[in-house]
């Protein structure tokens, strides 16, 4: 017998009555019954449903059956029977119940009522046990396995990106200082500016916004690669789609151009969608569900223009549309609509623009492509107009921009007189120039942004919400 040989609740409910003795763990999520019976509904997160452990009060204790609350952990030992009852088909009728430990029913905050997402990202410590946000992370854990499976299963090698780096990979500067110097006294130099040169690695040092540039370095040797970790921005910002905190995946791979790249990308997002369709079934219905009665309450303009499942289904049914940045300016400009935001060649497109695009103009996932380099990064590959670049960026309803990604620049003349241009520190890069010049090959990725696609899956509001303990702009409780 092994530690890991004790059943889970998900795997008692695919189970068939039987004589055998059996234990089940778990956490009370309601208590209901008469002065003969006592029903109690036990989850262990192992799946969206509960199972019913039915207890004969005249074979227990007053006092147990008294102590077991919503939020209490019990060990229930009994027999797995047929229900006969409505919504399950199997219960555990208990000859014991040990009580593992007590929830205070009065300060217990997860009663059997609903709470709203604002109230639970307070108890973030607790909303894990909640429907919602059980189903959200089991989302989550299924959408981690199966990026690695696929990358996995097309010969790609997973590199480890540092976390904290001495370069900015985006050239926004929105980064955070990582230092062990006394920030309320730090050294100086002669100029009267914070000394580096005496803090932990002898220079300005920041936590990572993209593992791109070092995932580069190991796909001109590797050939494919991806790398799957955290990244950081230090932007105050405090809408639905913005964390401080977040996740990327970011494959890089030699010999791919642009329309590899977007081939990739579409053919990758595919497949998460269909593996969660497959995985995460009882999940994603309750979830639907869920989306539906919020919905209920809001205007019809507001609304998703699916039902969750359904919108899903037509992702992977579908083919992405690919347009170019001009062509997609031009249809803004023809489609008589007022945007917040100013519409002309040249500007970097909004989400309001981009999920116009996505919902009204062409109702389906969107990759725009080529736009003016002076509103994207110094690494990507410039076309031949001397105005656009290679980018790409995927375009999903509801979300916006999904992935962002581009063929990158492999000419070291290029490459080099870009940087200059943008005024970026040659002296943080001399690494990154110097593979364009000792065996250089086109080559192409992008970052998807983790919780965007736990959005999408789930179908929940806000990026808060798919994340365990989001950090945001004054927000570092857990």
């Amino acid at each position: 017998m092994t530690a890991l040989s004790k059943n889970r609740i998900a795997d008692f409910l695919k189970s068939e009555p039987s004589d055998a003795l059996v234990s089940i763990s778990g956490w009370v999520r309601s208590k209901r019954g008469n002065k003969d019976v006592a029903f109690i509904a036990l989850s262990d997160g192992s799946t969206i449903k509960t199972i019913q452990v039915v207890a004969d009060l005249t074979s227990f204790n007053e006092e147990l059956i008294r102590q077991i609350t919503t939020g209490s952990a019990i060990e229930a030992k009994g027999k797995l029977v047929s229900s006969q009852g409505a919504g399950q088909s199997i219960e555990l009728v208990a000859n014991e119940i040990i009580i593992l430990g007590e929830a205070d029913a009065e300060k217990y905050p997860l009663q059997k009522k609903k709470h709203s997402l604002e109230f639970l990202r307070e108890i973030a410590h607790l909303r894990p046990r909640t429907n919602t946000f059980g189903a959200v992370l089991r989302v989550r854990h299924a959408m981690s396995f199966a990026i690695h499976k696929y990358f996995n299963d097309r010969h790609f090698y997973n590199i480890h990106a540092p976390i904290i780096t001495g370069s900015d990979a985006e050239g926004a500067g929105e980064m955070f200082k990582v230092t062990t110097l006394n920030v309320g006294n730090p050294p100086r130099n002669e100029a009267g500016d914070v000394d580096y040169e005496k803090d932990f690695f002898g220079k300005e040092a920041n936590l990572t916004v993209s593992g791109q540039l070092e995932s580069e370095l190991a796909a001109l040797a590797l050939s494919r690669v991806y790398t799957f970790g955290p990244t950081f921005r230090a932007e105050n910002s405090n809408t639905t789609r913005h964390l401080a905190e977040f996740w990327m995946i970011e494959p890089e791979i030699a010999f791919f151009d642009l329309n590899d790249n977007m081939d990739l990308a579409e053919d990758f997002l595919k497949y998460l969608i269909n593996y969660a369709l497959e995985h995460c079934a009882d999940d994603l219905e309750f979830l639907e569900k869920r989306q539906q009665e919020e919905e209920s309450q809001m205007k019809k303009e507001e609304r998703s223009s699916l039902p969750l499942i359904e919108k899903l289904k037509s992702v992977i049914e579908g083919t992405f549309e690919r347009i170019t940045y001009t062509e997609a300016i031009s249809i803004l400009e023809r489609s008589g609509k007022k945007f917040e935001y100013e519409v002309k060649w040249g500007v970097d497109l909004q989400s309001e623009h981009e999920r116009y695009l996505v919902e009204k103009h062409f109702k389906k996932p969107v990759i725009l492509s080529n736009y003016p380099k002076d509103i994207k990064a110094f690494y990507m590959k410039q076309d031949k107009d001397g105005k656009t670049v290679r980018a790409m960026d995927v375009l999903f309803p509801g979300i916006g921009e999904i992935i962002g990604g581009s063929q990158r620049e492999e000419v070291y003349e290029k490459l080099s007189q870009r940087i200059d241009e943008m005024g970026i520190h040659r002296e943080s890069l001399w690494w990154y120039l110097e593979t364009r010049q000792f065996g250089t090959v086109p080559h192409s990725g992008f970052g998807l942004g983790f919780e965007r696609l736990i959005l999408f899956v789930t179908g929940m509001g806000n990026i808060r919400d798919v994340i365990p303990f989001p950090r945001t702009p004054k927000n570092l409780e857990f």
